[in-house]
Protein backbone atom coordinates (compact mmCIF):
# COMPACT_ATOMS: atom_id res chain seq x y z
CA UNK A 1 0.00 0.00 0.00
CA UNK A 2 3.06 2.46 -0.27
CA UNK A 3 3.06 3.20 -3.26
CA UNK A 4 -0.43 4.71 -3.00
CA UNK A 5 -0.55 8.72 -3.67
CA UNK A 6 -2.29 8.85 -0.23
CA UNK A 7 0.33 6.93 1.58
CA UNK A 8 3.13 8.98 3.54
CA UNK A 9 6.01 7.80 1.19
CA UNK A 10 5.00 6.31 -1.63
CA UNK A 11 7.20 3.88 -2.72
CA UNK A 12 7.65 4.83 -6.57
CA UNK A 13 10.57 4.74 -9.63
CA UNK A 14 11.16 8.69 -10.06
CA UNK A 15 9.63 9.95 -13.14
CA UNK A 16 9.31 13.78 -13.42
CA UNK A 17 7.26 15.52 -15.83
CA UNK A 18 6.72 19.18 -16.40
CA UNK A 19 3.59 20.64 -18.52
CA UNK A 20 1.70 23.49 -18.30
CA UNK A 21 -2.07 23.88 -17.73
CA UNK A 22 -4.51 27.03 -17.97
CA UNK A 23 -6.04 27.35 -14.55
CA UNK A 24 -8.03 30.60 -13.34
CA UNK A 25 -6.92 32.62 -16.38
CA UNK A 26 -3.21 31.60 -15.57
CA UNK A 27 -1.30 29.51 -17.17
CA UNK A 28 0.63 27.42 -14.55
CA UNK A 29 3.63 25.36 -14.80
CA UNK A 30 3.43 22.19 -13.02
CA UNK A 31 6.00 19.60 -11.82
CA UNK A 32 5.25 16.19 -11.18
CA UNK A 33 5.92 12.51 -10.57
CA UNK A 34 5.00 8.70 -10.38
CA UNK A 35 3.34 8.52 -6.98
CA UNK A 36 1.04 11.44 -7.42
CA UNK A 37 -2.08 11.68 -7.96
CA UNK A 38 -3.17 12.85 -11.35
CA UNK A 39 -0.08 13.55 -12.74
CA UNK A 40 -0.25 14.00 -16.59
CA UNK A 41 -2.90 16.38 -16.46
CA UNK A 42 -5.88 18.61 -13.97
CA UNK A 43 -7.85 15.86 -13.60
CA UNK A 44 -12.07 16.77 -14.42
CA UNK A 45 -13.10 17.23 -11.03
CA UNK A 46 -10.61 19.57 -10.03
CA UNK A 47 -11.11 21.74 -13.37
CA UNK A 48 -14.86 21.41 -12.70
CA UNK A 49 -14.16 22.24 -8.89
CA UNK A 50 -12.13 25.95 -9.96
CA UNK A 51 -14.56 26.51 -12.52
CA UNK A 52 -17.29 26.36 -9.80
CA UNK A 53 -15.57 28.23 -7.06
CA UNK A 54 -14.52 31.07 -9.25
CA UNK A 55 -18.04 31.66 -10.42
CA UNK A 56 -20.13 31.37 -6.92
CA UNK A 57 -17.89 32.50 -4.17
CA UNK A 58 -15.92 35.23 -3.54
CA UNK A 59 -12.14 34.20 -3.18
CA UNK A 60 -10.16 37.96 -2.56
CA UNK A 61 -9.02 38.36 0.70
CA UNK A 62 -9.51 35.23 1.96
CA UNK A 63 -8.29 32.30 4.22
CA UNK A 64 -8.17 29.41 2.19
CA UNK A 65 -7.08 25.54 3.09
CA UNK A 66 -6.50 23.05 0.43
CA UNK A 67 -7.14 19.54 1.87
CA UNK A 68 -5.08 16.93 0.49
CA UNK A 69 -3.44 19.30 -2.13
CA UNK A 70 -1.32 16.72 -3.95
CA UNK A 71 1.18 18.51 -6.26
CA UNK A 72 -0.69 22.28 -5.81
CA UNK A 73 -3.54 22.55 -8.60
CA UNK A 74 -5.96 23.89 -6.73
CA UNK A 75 -4.24 25.86 -4.27
CA UNK A 76 -1.50 27.24 -6.47
CA UNK A 77 -4.35 28.27 -9.02
CA UNK A 78 -6.39 30.25 -6.01
CA UNK A 79 -2.88 31.78 -4.69
CA UNK A 80 -1.92 32.71 -8.35
CA UNK A 81 -5.31 34.20 -8.95
CA UNK A 82 -5.82 35.55 -5.85
CA UNK A 83 -2.98 37.45 -4.17
CA UNK A 84 -4.46 39.09 -1.61
CA UNK A 85 -5.71 35.52 -0.08
CA UNK A 86 -3.79 33.07 1.78
CA UNK A 87 -3.82 29.74 0.73
CA UNK A 88 -2.83 26.82 3.09
CA UNK A 89 -1.71 23.49 1.27
CA UNK A 90 -1.71 20.02 3.31
CA UNK A 91 -1.39 16.63 1.99
CA UNK A 92 -0.17 13.28 3.76
CA UNK A 93 2.03 12.15 0.36
CA UNK A 94 5.94 14.07 1.27
CA UNK A 95 6.82 13.76 -2.33
CA UNK A 96 3.25 15.75 -3.54
CA UNK A 97 4.27 18.35 -0.80
CA UNK A 98 7.53 18.52 -2.19
CA UNK A 99 6.58 18.78 -5.63
CA UNK A 100 3.64 21.31 -4.32
CA UNK A 101 6.04 23.76 -3.29
CA UNK A 102 8.30 23.41 -6.32
CA UNK A 103 5.78 24.36 -8.22
CA UNK A 104 5.18 27.30 -5.85
CA UNK A 105 8.36 28.46 -6.48
CA UNK A 106 8.70 27.96 -10.17
CA UNK A 107 5.93 29.83 -10.48
CA UNK A 108 6.51 32.76 -7.92
CA UNK A 109 3.54 32.12 -6.18
CA UNK A 110 4.62 33.39 -2.47
CA UNK A 111 1.09 33.64 -0.86
CA UNK A 112 0.85 29.67 -0.06
CA UNK A 113 2.01 27.85 2.87
CA UNK A 114 2.75 23.86 2.26
CA UNK A 115 2.73 21.69 5.12
CA UNK A 116 2.19 17.74 6.25
CA UNK A 117 -1.02 16.83 8.14
CA UNK A 118 -3.20 13.89 8.37
CA UNK A 119 -6.63 14.97 7.57
CA UNK A 120 -6.99 17.84 10.55
CA UNK A 121 -3.86 16.37 12.50
CA UNK A 122 -1.69 19.52 12.00
CA UNK A 123 -3.86 22.42 11.33
CA UNK A 124 -3.99 24.41 14.21
CA UNK A 125 -6.03 27.27 12.34
CA UNK A 126 -9.77 27.72 13.49
CA UNK A 127 -10.71 29.83 11.16
CA UNK A 128 -10.63 29.62 7.63
CA UNK A 129 -13.02 30.94 4.77
CA UNK A 130 -12.68 28.24 2.44
CA UNK A 131 -11.69 24.63 2.71
CA UNK A 132 -11.70 23.00 -0.78
CA UNK A 133 -11.26 19.37 -1.40
CA UNK A 134 -10.63 16.53 -3.94
CA UNK A 135 -10.72 14.00 -1.38
CA UNK A 136 -8.21 10.73 -1.91
CA UNK A 137 -11.89 8.61 -2.90
CA UNK A 138 -9.35 5.52 -3.14
CA UNK A 139 -8.06 6.24 0.47
CA UNK A 140 -11.46 5.23 1.69
CA UNK A 141 -15.12 6.40 2.97
CA UNK A 142 -13.55 6.93 6.30
CA UNK A 143 -10.87 9.56 5.17
CA UNK A 144 -13.44 11.44 3.10
CA UNK A 145 -16.26 11.38 5.66
CA UNK A 146 -13.65 12.58 8.03
CA UNK A 147 -12.28 15.31 5.70
CA UNK A 148 -16.02 16.68 5.32
CA UNK A 149 -16.98 16.38 8.95
CA UNK A 150 -13.69 17.35 10.25
CA UNK A 151 -13.75 20.36 8.52
CA UNK A 152 -16.38 22.10 10.57
CA UNK A 153 -13.82 22.77 13.44
CA UNK A 154 -11.86 24.82 11.22
CA UNK A 155 -13.95 27.14 10.22
CA UNK A 156 -14.96 30.40 10.67
CA UNK A 157 -18.61 31.63 10.80
CA UNK A 158 -20.01 31.96 7.70
CA UNK A 159 -17.19 30.04 5.91
CA UNK A 160 -17.58 26.70 3.86
CA UNK A 161 -16.18 23.71 2.70
CA UNK A 162 -16.53 22.81 -1.13
CA UNK A 163 -15.54 19.27 -2.18
CA UNK A 164 -15.76 18.01 -5.71
CA UNK A 165 -16.94 14.25 -5.42
CA UNK A 166 -18.14 11.56 -8.26
CA UNK A 167 -21.65 10.38 -8.13
CA UNK A 168 -20.17 7.15 -8.47
CA UNK A 169 -17.48 7.18 -5.96
CA UNK A 170 -19.79 8.63 -3.13
CA UNK A 171 -21.46 11.93 -3.60
CA UNK A 172 -25.03 10.89 -2.27
CA UNK A 173 -23.13 9.43 0.85
CA UNK A 174 -21.28 12.90 0.99
CA UNK A 175 -24.32 14.84 1.16
CA UNK A 176 -25.70 13.05 3.66
CA UNK A 177 -22.68 13.30 6.09
CA UNK A 178 -22.46 17.08 4.98
CA UNK A 179 -26.15 17.62 6.18
CA UNK A 180 -25.50 15.55 8.94
CA UNK A 181 -22.45 17.98 10.20
CA UNK A 182 -23.46 21.29 9.17
CA UNK A 183 -27.55 20.59 8.33
CA UNK A 184 -26.77 22.31 4.98
CA UNK A 185 -25.45 20.67 1.90
CA UNK A 186 -26.10 22.49 -1.76
CA UNK A 187 -24.86 21.28 -5.39
CA UNK A 188 -22.96 24.29 -6.69
CA UNK A 189 -22.41 22.40 -9.96
CA UNK A 190 -22.73 18.67 -11.55
CA UNK A 191 -20.80 18.39 -14.43
CA UNK A 192 -20.43 14.64 -16.04
CA UNK A 193 -21.31 12.89 -12.94
CA UNK A 194 -19.09 15.07 -10.71
CA UNK A 195 -20.97 17.09 -7.94
CA UNK A 196 -19.54 20.06 -6.88
CA UNK A 197 -21.02 20.25 -2.80
CA UNK A 198 -20.89 23.11 -0.66
CA UNK A 199 -21.62 23.24 3.50
CA UNK A 200 -21.30 26.98 4.98
CA UNK A 201 -20.64 27.69 9.04
CA UNK A 202 -23.87 28.81 10.54
CA UNK A 203 -23.03 29.39 14.16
Amino acid sequence: MTNYYYSSNPDVEHKEKKWNFELLGNNIHFTTDNGVFSKNTVDFGTRVLLETIDTNLDLDNKKILDMGCGYGPIGLSIAKAYPNSQVDMVDVNELALELAKKNAANNNINNVEIFKSSQYEDINETDYDLIITNPPIRAGKDVVHGILAGSKQHLNSGGSIVAVIQKKQGAPSAIKKLNEVFENCQTLNKKKGYFILQSEMIK
